[in-house]
């Protein structure tokens, strides 16, 4: 018999920055990060790629991204439908 297993993917929320590409969104990522010396938060970002099948979203839109398998060099997120 076959265990099956459950999968933990990443799920990030982000504002799109880039939709130039075909089917392709760039998401800009935001986080506080405690610095380890001096304890003082600051703001650390992140860019992703993110699969967009229907070109639906826009740049400044707020989205939500879920990892998945790699569709390209750089590609390994896709766009959370809104009303999943």
């Amino acid at each position: 018999m076959t265990k099956k297993e459950t999968v933990n993917k990443k799920v990030l929320t982000g504002v799109v920055v880039s939709d130039k590409m075909q089917k392709t969104v760039v998401v800009r990522v935001e986080r506080f990060v405690k610095h380890p010396k001096y304890g003082k938060y600051q703001k650390s970002s992140k860019k992703y790629k993110a699969h967009n099948e229907n070109n639906d979203v826009k740049v400044g839109d707020k989205v939500t991204i879920r990892e998945c398998r790699p569709l390209s060099k750089d590609k390994h997120f896709e766009v959370v439908p809104a009303n999943a």
